[in-house]
């Protein structure tokens, strides 16, 4: 009887161990859904909002690196948010005047 529990147990190790060598050894990951937007804070400390808000070529680089960074290929828009990139739950309902904030920048990456 110990003998049958004995290569149980080894059959059971051997058995592991070879199907972790067939794993694959490339990293495998989740594909990111094709498009996703971010809105970046104009004074976020880096001072990009130069380069993102002109559609220079400079902005163009700092949109693709910040896609790269997130899991994407690369920036397939960007520049400054519309109003309705960040208040869309506000229908037409005239507010009280405030300072007014900067303007936040917009990424989309994807593509």
């Amino acid at each position: 009887m110990r003998r049958a529990v004995a290569l149980i147990g080894l059959f059971g190790i051997v058995g592991a161990g070879l199907s972790l060598s067939v794993l694959p050894t490339s990293k495998t990951a989740a594909a990111p859904s094709d498009q996703r937007t971010f809105l970046i804070p104009a004074s976020d400390g880096y001072g990009v909002a130069d380069c993102l808000s002109s559609k220079s070529e400079c902005g163009k680089i700092v949109a693709d690196a910040w896609c790269e960074a997130q899991g994407f290929a690369r920036a397939s828009a960007y520049g400054l948010a519309t109003r309705e990139d960040f208040t869309g739950s506000l229908s037409k309902v005239k507010a009280a005047p405030a300072a007014a904030p900067e303007q936040p920048l917009v990424i989309t990456c994807g593509g």
